[in-house]
């Protein structure tokens, strides 16, 4: 009898010691394997790039006294957008666009816009937007400063 207790004594330590490493080992590798994960930087004030749902890594570049090149990448069904530049109070211009392929597709687009302010305390706001299929109103607008 007291050879089984001495072998159940045994298992048990052994057992035990067997799990203390195993914690050790977990513990080094859920440390080795925990990922840093920060806050991505806030965009610069002077940050010409716009981002949405539909939109991505959109910037303005003045090329000339009154025009705008406007560059970025689109994921908008059959390559179609539409935009329009807008002053606060009124449409000043209005267009649409392609890219070189259709959603779920992510395409690039350059275009140029030439418009010029009515009044010279507005901004101008260029605005991206993908025409619904149903209605044609407006979906994931993106809102872009020109000025």
């Amino acid at each position: 009898m007291k050879l089984v207790y001495l072998l159940l004594a045994l298992s048990l330590l052994a057992c035990n010691q067997n799990s203390d490493n195993t914690t050790t080992q977990d513990a080094q590798t859920d440390s080795a394997d925990v990922e840093t994960i920060t806050e991505p930087a806030a965009p610069s004030a002077d940050s010409t790039n716009y981002s949405n749902e539909r939109f991505r890594d959109v910037t303005v570049r003045k090329v000339g006294e009154h025009t705008y090149q406007i560059q970025g990448q689109a994921q908008v069904f059959e390559a179609a957008f539409s935009w329009v530049v807008e002053d606060g109070h009124n449409e000043l211009k209005q267009g649409h666009q392609m890219t070189s392929a259709g959603a779920p597709a992510w395409a690039p687009f350059d275009f140029t816009v030439e418009v010029q302010k009515q009044e010279p305390n507005s901004t101008l706001m260029l605005i991206l937007y993908e025409a619904s299929a149903n209605d044609g109103s407006r979906q994931h607008q993106l809102p872009v400063k020109l000025e």
